[in-house]
């Protein structure tokens, strides 16, 4: 086991564009997807799978601190000044650490260093997505009406950022 300590900005965390085959990422993708399926109905759930993370438009992301994968994080291209946040996840011995708000911030940064304007995503509105929205919402995020193929339902909560230009 890794020890972490509490801090988000852990000097060892190391954010790097990785491969979603990898097999510790693997791993962690399918506890995701698990995840989703677990607590969303199936039409309603928008987790990307390996080849969809292999699309070109997709940088997928790890962070690991001494080797060890803790998080995962995906940037979808949308257009021109508009990106998603895909496949977001933290390892469950890696929860309430500030590992997954570091992932969100790389992530973030990333965006405006490709220089998105605004930074979408869908989570879920169930009680399993509550901290994850919360999250969302500490960094900036405000609840928007639906983005690309994602409708009005009552399993879907759209949110997005304005990035300074």
């Amino acid at each position: 086991m890794v020890e972490l300590n509490r801090a988000p900005q852990q000097p060892d965390l190391v954010f790097v564009v990785d491969d979603p085959r990898a097999d510790d990422v693997l791993q962690l993708l399918e506890v995701h997807l698990a995840y989703s399926y677990e607590h969303s109905p199936p039409e309603h759930v928008h987790a990307l799978d390996v080849e969809e993370l292999l699309d070109p438009t997709v940088t997928f992301f790890s962070a690991r601190c001494d080797g060890v994968l803790l998080a995962v994080g995906a940037l979808k291209h949308l257009d021109a000044s508009h990106s998603e946040i895909k496949s977001m996840h933290t390892s469950e011995t890696a929860r309430r650490l500030g590992i997954g708000r570091a992932m969100l911030g790389h992530l973030l940064e990333v965006a405006r260093e490709r220089r998105y304007r605004q930074v979408s995503l869908e989570t879920g509105t169930m009680d399993a997505y509550r901290a994850a929205r919360a999250m969302y919402a500490d960094a900036g995020f405000t609840v928007c009406e639906p983005f690309g193929q994602y409708t009005r339902n009552p399993y879907s909560t759209c949110m997005t950022i304005r990035l300074d230009p």
